[in-house]
């Protein structure tokens, strides 16, 4: 009886601790996609990433400017996923007594597209490319470097993987709305913000000429998923301080 009382008391507290890494994680979402918008906004950025129409044009912003290379080709989504890790198995612990096969879904969703994003993603490669193409020794070997680099960008164009990632914030919070766990206006939150943002990733990938009203349409999208990742980070941090379900009313006032 003492065992299993104590066992109950550790998987208690381990669930506490991530929960609180999980509100962490979600808070240093925020500053990844504030970090992003802040960048944009640097003295000579958007003119260094305004025109890259040709591989040539990747190399050379590799070896002038090899961050915002790396940034350009998803860089910060890449960490993004990452940090959001954490936040993601937490979601999974407090859902799933409300539903528990959703909850799954969301998580392996989420892993999955994170998978597939970190498998596709060329940013590295590209630059490591871009400095075999600056050292080439001739025209030959510069339009060998110049093809493979032709083919790494056609690979990291595949948008799936983050598409799936924004797939699973919807199936996160369609559980969220329908239980008593988070408040209703984290849930719509999460629909809308993750919702535009598989809108935002089909435009880039089948509309021709979409940047425009893909980058209006992400810019909403973004408000509302830090507004998700504010808020959902806000509601682990008080359950990994003890907060009971009995508490849970409030939310959904």
């Amino acid at each position: 009886m003492v065992s299993q009382t104590q066992d109950g008391l550790a998987e208690g507290l381990s669930t506490q601790i991530l929960y609180k890494a999980g509100g962490v994680a979600f808070f240093l979402a925020v500053l990844v996609a504030l970090s992003e918008i802040a960048i944009q906004f640097l003295p000579g950025v958007s003119e260094a990433t305004q025109h890259l129409e040709t591989v040539t044009d990747w190399f050379r912003l590799f070896e002038e400017h090899w961050f915002l290379g790396l940034r350009s080709l998803g860089l910060l989504n890449l960490i993004g996923a990452a940090v959001l890790t954490p936040a993601v198995l937490a979601l999974y612990f407090a859902l799933r007594r409300e539903g528990e096969a959703w909850a799954a879904l969301g998580a392996v969703l989420f892993f999955v597209g994170m998978a597939v994003y970190f498998a596709s993603n060329r940013g590295f490669a590209m630059w490591a490319l871009s400095g075999q193409w600056a050292s080439a020794a001739s025209d030959a070997q510069r339009a060998m470097a110049e093809a493979a680099g032709q083919a790494m960008l056609v690979e990291g164009s595949n948008r799936l993987g983050l598409a799936l990632i924004d797939a699973a914030g919807v199936v996160f919070s369609a559980v969220m709305l329908s239980g008593r766990v988070f408040g209703r206006a984290t849930a719509f939150a999460g629909i809308v913000g993750n919702g535009l943002m598989i809108v935002f990733e089909s435009v880039m990938a089948f509309v021709a000429n979409g940047r425009g009203i893909g980058m209006r349409i992400v810019m909403l999208a973004g408000i509302c998923l830090m507004a998700w990742y504010l808020l959902a980070g806000a509601r682990l941090l008080r359950m990994g301080a003890g907060q009971t379900a009995a508490d849970n009313s409030a939310l959904r006032d």
